[in-house]
C-alpha cells in the first residue's frame, strides 16, 4: 500500500513573482490538501498559469515560500504533472507512443512503456486508436491522449493550464467525464486553471478567485458543495449550481471590472507617452 504523504500537497506562503520592474503576483496564499480538486479562476493575465509555473519550480518565487507536501520547493518538482493548454504531443509518434514518452524518458523500454500505455488508452476512451498518428486524431481526441501521457506518470499532483478551453461545449464535457472519472479513481491533488466558471463548479471541490492584475493575489475562495459523483451534463439545471455561480460571480465580477480599467489606463499612458516622444 502506497504511503500517505504528510501535509498539504501545496502552500504558497506570502509568494510574489517578479519579472523586472513588473510585479506578476504578489501575497499570494495558497493551500491544496492531499486529494483535493481546486480549479483557479480570474481576470485575463492575472497570473493563474504563474501560479502554476510556482508549483512545478519552473519558475521561483521573488518573496514567500512553496511548499510541496510539507517540505520547501527548491529545484524543480518532481511529483507534480503538467498538462498544457497546448498538448506536448510529436506527430511523428502513434497516440500510444505519445502516451508512453514519459516512461521511456525515465528508462523504461519502448515495448513495456507500450504494454503500460494501452491501458491508459482504453482508459481515455481511444482503444482501437493506439497506431493512429496526432493528425490523424480530433482535438479531443489529442486531449485524451495528451491526458493520459500526463497520468500514466502516477503524479501525486496534477496541474492543467486551460486543457480544455480549445474544445466545443459537447467535447469539452465529455473531457470533464471522463477526467472526473480518473480523478475519482486515486484523488490525487489536482489544481485546475480554467476561465469557464461552469467548468470550474462541475469539476472542482473548491474554487479559488485571483484578483485584477498587476500584483494579482488570492481574493476568495468557494467550497464547492454538489455531491459526487457529478453528472455534469446536468448541473447546470440545479438551484444548488446557480447560488455557486452567483456567489463566484459577486468575486469575479468586480475583478473583471478592475482589469477592463486596468487595461484603459495602460493602454491611455502608453498613448501618452507616444504623444510625447512625437512631440
Amino acid at each position: 500500500m502506497e504511503n500517505k504523504p504528510l501535509g498539504n500537497a501545496v502552500e504558497l506562503r506570502e509568494v510574489a513573482v517578479r519579472f523586472g520592474d513588473f510585479t506578476a503576483v504578489k501575497e499570494v496564499n495558497l493551500e491544496v490538501k492531499d486529494g483535493e480538486f481546486v480549479a483557479v479562476v480570474g481576470p485575463t493575465g492575472c497570473g493563474k498559469s504563474t501560479i502554476l509555473n510556482l508549483v512545478t519550480g519552473l519558475l521561483p518565487a521573488a518573496a514567500g515560500t512553496v511548499n510541496i507536501f510539507g517540505k520547501k520547493l527548491s529545484g524543480l518538482n518532481d511529483v507534480a504533472g503538467y498538462m498544457l493548454q497546448q498538448e506536448a504531443l510529436l506527430p511523428w509518434k502513434t497516440a500510444l507512443d505519445n502516451v508512453g514518452l514519459g516512461l521511456v524518458f525515465q528508462g523504461l523500454s519502448v515495448e513495456e512503456a507500450r504494454k503500460r500505455a494501452a491501458p491508459w488508452l482504453a482508459k481515455v476512451g481511444l482503444k482501437g486508436f493506439e497506431h493512429r498518428y496526432i493528425h490523424q486524431l480530433s482535438g479531443g481526441q489529442r486531449k485524451r491522449v495528451a491526458m493520459a501521457q500526463t497520468l500514466i506518470m502516477s503524479p501525486k499532483i496534477v496541474l492543467m493550464d486551460e486543457p480544455f478551453s480549445a474544445l466545443d461545449v459537447h467535447t469539452r464535457r465529455l473531457m470533464h467525464r471522463i477526467l472526473l472519472n480518473l480523478w475519482q479513481e486515486d484523488k490525487r491533488s489536482l489544481i485546475f486553471i480554467t476561465h469557464d466558471l461552469e467548468e470550474a463548479i462541475a469539476l472542482a471541490d473548491r474554487v479559488v478567485v485571483m484578483s485584477a492584475g498587476p500584483g494579482s493575489r488570492v481574493v476568495g475562495e468557494v467550497k464547492i458543495t454538489l455531491p459526487r459523483p457529478r453528472d455534469v451534463s446536468e448541473l447546470a439545471t440545479t438551484n444548488e449550481y446557480l447560488k455557486l455561480y452567483r456567489e463566484l460571480w459577486a468575486l469575479l465580477g468586480a475583478e473583471v471590472e478592475k482589469s477592463y480599467g486596468n487595461q484603459e489606463i495602460s493602454i491611455e499612458k502608453t498613448e501618452s507617452r507616444e504623444v510625447q516622444h512625437a512631440a
